[in-house]
């Protein structure tokens, strides 16, 4: 038996809706580093990932490709995989929600649950959002939408089993204060005891008032009772002692932390009571709610330990916005690398995602990073040593001893090296663990600036002294690729090879040609690569589900009139997005305001045919009268498109 202290590591399980973008994948990519650094550092790690793959959209999505909805799953999660691989992700187990041991330790966690009494049976009537699967009340909801997503939600009601939250608040809410490693970052904290947890009464109050409430009793809870299973649907764990019943997704996904090293409820493997708790979970902020209220409960109603802490990482934004393919602004991982490699990739995903508020992705900002820390810091300072090695000490520098004062800082600055990343590591902080290391690698290039290796081989009588200061450098270039190893694998292998590492000890022997590791990239080069990107992604996007009103009547269409028109004069409003049009639509004259300026000149639109809607209500705007609306088409990056009649048809005639 190892005597290594284990450290268990979880991202959250990916839903299996479609293929990952980059910001999702930024989460592997993270978690990665982390079990990484741990096994550098020793520990027995086991990395678990994976796919969450029952619910509502997985049978709607299954149904309309026509599929089975394990059909479906099967293929989105062996896509979810490709890219983890491809990303060099290190886990040790990929667990996905259809296993067959995950499903029969489901059923039996349902089962006890339900026996205890922490499970009962209702009724549940409300709003509910198909995208989350989640019910919400009228109070609930974000200017009538969503709280989570933003989307529409429809009124639903169903039979369905409920788990008792209420009855572990109070002891929920002790842990959280009495553990304040528990959520990370402790930003987050306040969001869920405000938002979920403590009544309105008790926000605001001192922790030590809010555990005196909690140990006596008196402690009042917004938490309501979570459904846990559906009946209006079949893609999911079956209730064994109820058939119209499947396991609700949040109850099923969840316990994929557990099923996945060997929970059973009767049972507990080997590797369960090695791995559980959970060292870390890591997840994005907009889950966290999930895995610091629901899951925790869960546990404690199954007498299970509480994961040592959960995670929240914010997102990975594509220019300030969220992705979304419906704004055509999604980022995928494989995309990227072929342009940047893997580890161009993992660096920047990596370095430019703070610890807990969102980072920025662009194709420019990548780029820059590219030449900046990649090519100009890195990759020039191994080129730089491999040479001169090469050049001046025929490819072999020897730790001499012949030191001098200006070796000391560096020295010092290679020797704290590891005690800086692992500081920052300890706290999961990441991109600040690579800004140390980078310090390493711009210490190392200044140092080369200080010391003019080219002059020190003018001198015979100074040839160990070059020795000297060629081995100082292949020794940080040493120190920074084993460090690189978590977050860089790829390239630190490279490193490691370059400058003969580990071969002899006080000596290293460079190979003969110096490697390039990172080209340097024009982004003018790359635009029409983009460009390709882009619009394969256009003409792959799935209609945009969102967007889509509620389905009208013959009756109703037949109530708008829409005749063809001809723009006869136009002009911009000021200070607006407007356009005044003056339409002739057969023997009517109508004013017309569009909000179209961004798109179109006054000049373009003069003399156009358009489709007209004329009975709507009169209304002003801006001081002026607008007597109907232009009929426009709008893609998905927001470009607006005037309608027309394909024929030239006389003004005023009627669509129908």
């Amino acid at each position: 038996m190892s005597d290594k202290q284990k450290f268990y590591l979880t991202t959250a399980i990916t839903y299996t809706s479609g293929k990952p973008h980059i910001g999702n994948t930024y989460e592997a990519i993270f978690s990665d580093s982390i079990a990484r650094f741990k096994r550098m550092q020793g520990y027995d790690v086991f990395f678990m990932t994976g796919t969450d793959e029952h619910g509502l959209k997985v049978e709607q999505k299954a149904a309309e490709k026509g599929v089975t909805p394990k059909q479906f799953v099967d293929e989105v999660a062996g896509e979810i995989k490709r890219i983890w691989d491809l990303m060099n992700v290190s886990y040790d187990k990929f667990i996905r929600t259809t296993d067959d041991y995950h499903i029969a330790a489901v059923k039996k966690i349902f089962e006890k649950l339900y026996r205890q009494g922490d499970i009962y049976k209702g009724a549940y009537e409300g709003l509910y959002c198909t995208p989350c699967e989640s019910f919400w009340t009228e109070s609930q909801l974000v200017n009538g939408k969503c709280p989570d997503c933003g989307r529409d939600v429809k009124p639903a009601r169903e039979e369905a089993y409920f788990f008792k939250m209420g009855k572990y608040a109070a002891r929920l809410v002790e842990h959280i204060l009495t553990h304040p490693e528990f959520i990370r970052p402790a930003s987050r904290k306040n969001e869920m005891m405000n938002n979920f947890l403590l009544a309105d009464e008790f926000i605001g109050k001192s922790d030590e008032e809010i555990l005196r409430a909690c140990r006596d009793g008196s402690l009042k809870s917004k938490l309501q009772d979570l459904c846990v299973s559906r009946s209006t649907f079949k893609w999911g764990v079956p209730v064994d002692f109820d058939e119209k019943h499947v396991v609700y997704v949040w109850l099923d996904a969840l316990t994929n932390y557990i099923t996945g090293v060997g929970y059973d409820t009767e049972k507990p493997s080997a590797n369960y009571k090695k791995n559980w708790p959970a060292d870390v979970h890591v997840i994005g902020k907009d889950i966290i709610r999930f895995h610091v209220i629901y899951w925790p409960i869960f546990l404690m109603a199954l007498g299970e330990p509480l994961p040592e802490c959960v995670l929240g990482h914010p997102w990975l934004l594509q220019g300030g916005d969220k992705m979304s393919k419906s704004k055509g602004n999604v980022m995928y991982a494989d995309d990227l690398v072929s342009v940047f490699g893997i580890d161009g990739v993992r660096y920047f995903v990596l370095h430019e995602m703070p610890y807990a508020d969102d980072g920025i992705i662009t194709w420019e900002l990548m780029c820059e990073r590219n030449n900046s820390d990649l090519a100009n810091v890195l990759g020039n300072l191994l080129k730089r040593t491999v040479s001169m090695t090469n050049q001046y000490l025929g490819g072999v520098a020897k730790n001499t001893g012949a030191a001098e004062e200006a070796d000391k800082d560096f020295e010092s600055v290679i020797n704290g090296a590891y005690g800086k990343v692992a500081e920052k590591m300890e706290g999961y902080k990441v991109a600040d663990a690579l800004d140390s290391l980078w310090s390493l690698f711009r210490r190392a290039n200044k140092y080369i600036d200080e010391t003019c290796p080219w002059l020190l081989a003018k001198d015979e009588a100074k040839k160990d002294r070059l020795s000297q200061v060629l081995y100082n450098l292949l020794y940080s270039l040493d120190t920074g690729a084993k460090l690189l190893k978590a977050f860089m694998p790829d390239t630190a292998e490279k490193i490691s090879k370059e400058i003969g590492a580990g071969v002899k000890a006080d000596e290293y022997k460079v190979t003969a040609t110096p490697a390039t590791l990172f080209e340097r990239i024009k982004f003018e080069d790359i635009k029409p690569v983009i460009s390709k990107i882009e619009e394969k992604q256009r003409m792959e996007a799935a209609p945009v589900d969102e967007n889509r009103k509620e389905q009208i009547t013959i009756d109703d269409f037949g109530k708008i009139e829409m005749r063809v028109g001809k723009i006869i004069a136009c002009e911009a409003v000021k200070k607006s997005k407007l356009l005044h049009e003056t339409v002739k639509v057969g023997s009517r004259t109508l004013s017309v305001l569009s909000g179209i300026a961004n798109h179109y000149t006054p000049e373009e639109m003069v003399g156009k045919k358009v489709i007209v809607v004329c009975n709507l209500p009169p209304r002003v705007m801006k001081g002026i009268l607008s007597e109907g609306m232009l009929v426009c088409a709008e893609a998905h990056d927001g470009t607006l498109s005037i309608v027309s009649p394909e024929k030239d048809l006389p003004d005023g005639s009627i669509l129908a």
